[in-house]
């Protein structure tokens, strides 16, 4: 029986051309070396697994070709070839920073770079995680880095670039390896299944794509995972399951609830994935995500901005076209602070669970601008356009004329829509906005209702008041202002309202309308005018030193200071 060998040692690149997804830096490199243009240190940095070690072994392993293929290819059989394929090579050494990060380690490489090549043209130094060497040895090597022998060349790799000192990237080309596209993984393990005679569905691979974010090696790991657990036929059911990942048919299903205002549907659906074992928050994030592409598939133009396979594009497309953009902005916004008030809050489920309800009772946004346009237009045309139209129907005689006020009073209460309350301006915080709401008061030729200046009692405005923190119960800092300050009424038309600083008279001020509609329908009262004003603090300056504490206190008492000359007492 055949040792067995992991896909990610199987299937390692051999040549630049087999280098999956980075074809900017291999073509660099292979520019290099057709030119002749080697640089005596290089630097490959970049996330895990997307080639930075393979490609600096193929880079010296083509170098020291002593028979180069006419696309300056590694020839396989030349004896450096021979010897780099069977491990034994002396030419090209390999130091493991995370384990050989002391001065003495560098010493002895210094050493090391003394000797030239037996076989080949250089000797190519291959240090990896380079990061993890100490302060010590990045000073021992900037000396040998910068000027080294002619035949010595250095490759430095690593992940964390931020970490190497400045020094060293100045003497070094760089080259920024990227993550690698889901598209590419899954062209790539395609690839594998086929060499593999192994059965495996595009669905399936876009889910290990997406768990290996954009490291190959990750990815060929959970594939071979998934072999051992599937055999030679990979389904998608199968690998939600090996991995553990929420099946995404949960998310296309929720949207389609959302959409029919199915709340009790969406909570059991969120019950049937919480007994899977899934952890609400991550339901919610991954809802969003979700919402993000669907918003993302309703341009033809953003389509590619979806990484997954052809098959869910479509599906993501099919389900965006039943949804309007202005919902799903809204939808949005009721997720991410759900997701904000997840983390504080004490009974998880149940924010999750009236996130959901309050989802399933938003309808189509095109529907109910219908209906308040429906709503609001008779408002505004009643006043001009019926009573003056029944006027000279009604016209035969001169005497009619007098009852012309009598005739809107009769056709007020046929309009079931006509709001009771006229329309409020917005809040001013100074005074001399107050007489601004009368005029278009008195341009209105429909009689106002009888309570708009309904009088009340302060116990009656500050119940009012209070009542805003039900109103705003979604806005956190809005509800701890509503908590920490209360208006001063100055008379039954007037309120003051007094605020720590500029920042809460702002905050205020984009709300400020829909608060004080509230107070003043609740009131039976549209006169009420609030104005806001910032809270003025003592500058005067108080005594911190002790030797100021000193003075105020001799001030108070005078014997103090002969106290302290007995007794020789000195300030601490």
């Amino acid at each position: 029986m055949d040792q067995y060998i992991v896909s990610a040692r199987k299937y390692r690149p051999a040549t630049f051309e087999s280098v999956v997804g980075q074809h900017a830096l291999t073509e660099t490199l292979r520019n290099a070396i057709r030119q002749n243009h080697l640089a005596h240190a290089y630097l490959f940095c970049g996330p895990r697994g997307v080639g930075k070690t393979t490609c600096a072994r193929i880079f010296a392993k083509t170098i020291n070709c002593l028979n180069p293929t006419a696309d300056h290819d590694a020839c396989n059989e030349c004896e450096s070839c021979q010897a780099f394929n069977e491990q034994r090579s002396f030419n090209i050494h390999e130091l493991d920073a995370a384990s050989n990060n002391s001065v003495e380690d560098i010493r002895t490489l210094i050493q090391e770079v003394r000797i030239p090549p037996q076989i080949g043209k250089y000797s190519v130094y291959i240090i990896d995680e380079v990061h993890m060497l100490s302060q010590g040895a990045f000073n021992a090597l900037l000396k040998t880095l910068e000027e080294p022998p002619s035949y010595a060349i250095f490759i430095l790799a690593t992940t964390e670039k931020h970490k190497v000192l400045p020094t060293i990237l100045s003497r070094c080309q760089v080259y920024d390896f990227a993550r690698i596209t889901v598209a590419d993984i899954i062209s790539h393990l395609q690839y594998i299944a086929a060499q593999e005679g192994i059965s495996a569905s595009e669905e399936a691979l876009n889910v290990v794509a997406q768990k290996a974010d954009g490291g190959l090696r990750d990815a060929l790991s959970i594939f071979d995972q998934l072999v051992a657990f599937c055999g030679n036929t990979i389904t998608y059911e199968q690998t939600i399951e090996v991995l553990n990942v929420l099946d995404s048919d949960y998310y296309f299903r929720l949207v389609d609830l959302l959409l029919r205002s199915n709340v009790s549907q969406a909570l059991l659906l969120l019950n049937e994935v919480l007994q899977r074992g899934f952890d609400a928050g991550n339901f919610i994030n991954g809802f969003a995500q979700h919402l993000r592409d669907v918003l993302v598939a309703k341009d033809a133009a953003t389509t590619a901005l979806l990484e997954t396979s052809d098959a869910i594009r479509k599906h993501y497309a099919e389900q965006a076209a039943r949804c309007d953009a202005a919902w799903i902005f809204k939808v949005l916004d009721i997720v991410n602070t759900c997701d904000i008030n997840y983390r504080t809050a004490r009974n998880k489920r149940l924010t999750v669970e009236l996130c959901l309800v309050k989802l399933a009772q938003l309808t189509a946004p095109a529907a109910n601008d219908a209906m308040r346009s429906i709503s609001q237009q008779p408002v505004a045309q009643q006043p001009v356009a019926q009573p003056v139209a029944k006027q000279p129907a009604a016209q035969p005689a001169a005497q009619p004329k007098p009852a012309t006020p009598a005739a809107p009073k009769a056709d007020v209460p046929k309009m079931p829509t006509i709001p009771t309350m006229p329309k409020i301006p917005s809040i001013n915080p100074t005074a001399q906005a107050s007489p601004q709401p009368a005029a278009p008061q008195n341009n209105n030729t429909q009689p106002a209702p009888p309570d708009e200046s309904r009088p009340f009692t302060p116990d009656q405005f500050y119940d009012a008041w209070a009542g805003l923190r039900s109103l705003f119960s979604e806005e956190p800092r809005l509800l701890a202002m509503f908590n920490d300050h209360r208006p001063q009424l100055i008379d039954e038309e007037h309120a003051e309202l007094t605020l720590v600083n500029p920042w809460q008279v702002d905050a205020f001020k984009k709300l400020g309308r829909q608060a004080m509609d509230y107070v003043r329908k609740t009131l039976h009262n549209s006169k009420l005018q609030l104005t806001l004003k910032v809270a003025e603090y003592d500058t005067s300056h108080r005594a911190y030193t002790p030797e100021e504490k000193y003075k105020v206190l001799v001030g108070m008492n005078a014997e103090l200071a002969n106290l302290k000359s007995s007794l020789g007492l000195q300030l601490e």
